[in-house]
């Protein structure tokens, strides 16, 4: 069948559309990434979202219209990769939404809140959507994250020597895999978020990213400022955990500065490149891998990538191109994916993996415009993904 992901992270800058065949043979999976593309989110809209982001306040008013507008966006996107990817024919449209808030407390999750009303996804494209990925791992007892945990395993079983998925998008998650052990995956702590927040300080607002590192380049890692960050509680809990902007926002960046005199714009973003360099090293440094495969937005950031180099020496760094999935667009295919599994009635979430007692079916489906009719549940739990050549 042919699956849209879709997907948008915790930047809000926009929803990235992943076109994806799938097919299940025996315990296999096999994926051909069709295309993808990113839709950018409307610049009142994208502003709307962060200024809902916890912990400022909102109104049941501005929910509404938040879930009302991301939803339309996400139709036009999925409308998008259709017509662009397709020749017009899919089968199901498997929608993350935008993460608003992740009720996180310590080491529990209580609750998780993706908007974007998937009525408007089904009503533009006729086809079924999955929509509310988390919310049955967590009531399972997980934590509703890392789902990409669900691709990963899939990708690197097989594996002899320990080796590490990473994803560097505003928060850093690995997955990690060694052979006959149980895998582990929970996020790291940030990656782009702080970087993007203290941008956005430096300038005013008017950037939003550090394009290729070039103002952390020009800076040095303030070590008492480096000090005072590592020393936050988070990245001492043990694993299976899950973090996001309710902890590492623009609030917690400001409140990390002080009142007083902050370091330079280079200094302060040399800072915090190093921060996700040292967590990601300390988290994985446990297991020993060897290889670690990166995607995610922080991959086009040359220092991060330097910098994570060196300190996760002797471990190699690899991209998950390399593996056959472009790193920008591997959690729009990761939805796609869970959107299959959940349509043959198979596990979208690991329970080792997120905390959760067992291994539920994720999402819930709103249908097409034609009646719902599920096909008969897979016989057979998959082992293994294989990337095929679309052309194939």
């Amino acid at each position: 069948m042919i699956v849209i992901g879709l997907s948008s992270g915790t930047s809000a800058d926009g929803i990235d559309v992943a076109a994806a065949r799938l097919r299940q043979e025996g315990d296999a999976v096999r994926l051909a990434p069709l295309g993808h593309l990113t839709r950018p989110y409307p610049a009142d809209l994208r502003e709307q979202i962060r200024a809902a982001l916890p912990p400022a306040p909102t109104t049941l008013e501005t929910v509404c219209r938040l879930d009302t507008r991301i939803g339309q966006e996400f139709a036009a996107a999925a409308r998008n990769g259709i017509e662009e990817f397709t020749g017009g024919r899919a089968d199901l449209v498997a929608s993350h939404g935008q993460t608003l808030f992740h009720w996180a407390d310590g080491g529990t999750v209580h609750g998780t809140l993706q908007l974007g009303q998937p009525a408007w996804i089904a009503e533009a494209t006729g086809l079924p959507v999955l929509s509310d990925l988390r919310a049955a791992d967590v009531a399972a007892g997980g934590r509703g994250a890392p789902l990409a945990s669900t691709l990963d395993l899939l990708m690197l079983g097989g594996r002899t020597e320990p080796t590490a998925a990473l994803n560097l998008g505003g928060i850093a998650n690995v997955t990690v895999v060694r052979d006959g052990e149980p895998p582990s995956a929970f996020d790291t702590g940030p990656a782009n978020a702080l970087v993007d927040a203290a941008v956005r300080l430096a300038t005013g607002g008017k950037a939003d990213l550090d394009a290729d590192g070039a103002l952390a380049r020009t800076g040095r890692p303030d070590p008492a400022l480096l000090e005072r960050l590592l020393a936050e509680p988070y990245y001492r809990l043990s694993p299976p955990k899950t973090t996001g902007l309710e902890l590492f926002g623009a609030e917690y960046l400001e409140a990390a500065l002080g009142p007083g005199e902050r370091p330079p714009d280079g200094d302060l973003l040399a800072t915090l490149v190093e921060l996700t360099a040292v967590t990601v090293a300390d988290a994985l440094r446990p297991f020993g891998v060897a290889e670690v495969v990166a995607s995610g937005g922080g991959v086009r950031n040359p220092l991060l990538m330097e910098r994570l180099a060196a300190r996760l020496a002797p471990a190699r760094i690899t991209s998950s191109e390399r593996l056959g999935l472009d790193g920008d667009a591997k959690e729009a295919y990761l939805f796609a994916l869970i959107g299959f599994l959940g349509w043959y009635g198979l596990a979208g979430s690991v329970p080792d993996c997120t905390g959760a007692r067992r291994a539920p079916v994720a999402g819930r489906l709103t249908p097409g415009t034609a009646p719902l009719r599920l096909p008969e549940p897979a016989s057979v739990v998959p082992r293994r993904l294989y990337v095929d050549d679309p052309g194939s």
